[in-house]
């Protein structure tokens, strides 16, 4: 396969994984701000929509304050935020573009889709008969072609190279989104005279389950209330949790592996997978908020950083 062809299909699935997880976080914050005052974390709740998307630099370069209105189209419609959902669907749909005859006609007519329906909710936001059940719909749109993406890849796609690239982007698009959003709730949501076990603490958490569709797992896994170290314990080392970082690196190295069965040759990229792995298996709960979650964080996004470089060295530069 050329290496255009594999950094096409690489992209094209995390721009799609990204859209998802944007349009969950605007979503899961908009339930935040909408708690009473005497459960709110004082306005910083779009304050950690920006964090969680890695946009609050070039956010506050544009504005002053974060507020509702302002996060929403600089995350959701704004042309000039490199990763907005509309940019990350158009990003998406050029790429598929380039890769038309790689993808099943399943796959090419979700994205098309997808982006002749942006079309339309652009229309109606530059009409201005925007709303918040409008935002509502989009957001729920946007989640579902994501989901008819990944479902009709899974499902229809020849398991070859092609495959194991387009399931690499997502699965590490998807680990770094989940680190991300696990972070951002201790160093931006929770305030420092707030208590962690609070009821503060309790509606976040809960909130960000809801955010990766984890809820009711949570609660099949554990059979408990809501608590901070068995929901990081979930989306870190359960890996029956499809959203985990352990469940993302243990489909990354697989696909990785099968890359390298295919082409007769392992590389940096393999082994610093199985090296991620191997960390996540033997890390237990207690020992990372012992260590500090934030610290263990920040040490994951950094080597998931390194491995997309890795793959793109190893794979996708011509």
């Amino acid at each position: 396969m050329l290496s255009r062809t594999a950094d096409n299909l690489f992209w094209l699935a995390r721009y799609m994984e990204r859209a998802d997880f944007l349009a969950r976080i605007v979503e899961a914050t908009q339930r935040l701000s909408a708690l009473p005052g005497a459960y709110s974390a004082q306005g910083a709740e779009w304050e950690s929509a920006l964090e969680s998307s890695g946009a609050a630099e070039g956010f506050h370069v544009l504005h002053e304050t974060a507020d509702e209105a302002s996060v929403v189209d600089y995350l959701a419609f704004a042309p000039e935020t490199p990763s907005s959902i509309r940019n990350c669907l158009e990003y998406a749909r050029t790429n598929a573009r380039g890769v038309r005859t790689a993808l099943t006609m399943e796959m090419w007519d979700t994205i098309n889709g997808a982006w002749l329906e942006l079309q339309r909710f652009e229309k109606l936001r530059e009409a201005g008969r925007y709303d918040r059940e409008a935002l509502s719909g989009f957001l729920d749109f946007v989640k579902k072609a994501s989901l008819d993406f990944d479902g009709s890849a899974y499902r229809t796609m020849l398991r070859n190279d092609a495959f194991y690239f387009q399931r690499l982007g997502l699965f590490l698009e998807r680990a770094d989104n989940t680190a991300r959003i696990l972070d951002v709730k201790y160093h931006v949501l929770l305030p420092e005279t707030e208590a962690v076990g609070g009821s503060l603490d309790y509606f976040q958490w809960t909130a960000i389950l809801r955010a990766v569709s984890a809820h009711t797992a949570y609660h099949w896994v554990y059979r408990a209330s809501v608590q901070p170290w068995l929901v990081a314990d979930l989306l870190i080392l359960q890996k029956q949790m499809p959203r985990s970082l352990i469940s993302c690196y243990e489909n990354i190295a697989r696909m990785l592996d099968l890359l390298g069965r295919a082409y007769g040759r392992q590389g940096p990229a393999q082994r610093h997978a199985r090296a991620v792995r191997a960390r996540l298996e033997q890390a237990t709960t207690r020992d990372i908020f012992q260590g500090g979650l934030h610290e263990f964080i920040t040490t994951f996004v950094e080597d998931n950083h390194r491995l997309g470089v890795e793959i793109a060295d190893q794979y996708l530069l011509s």
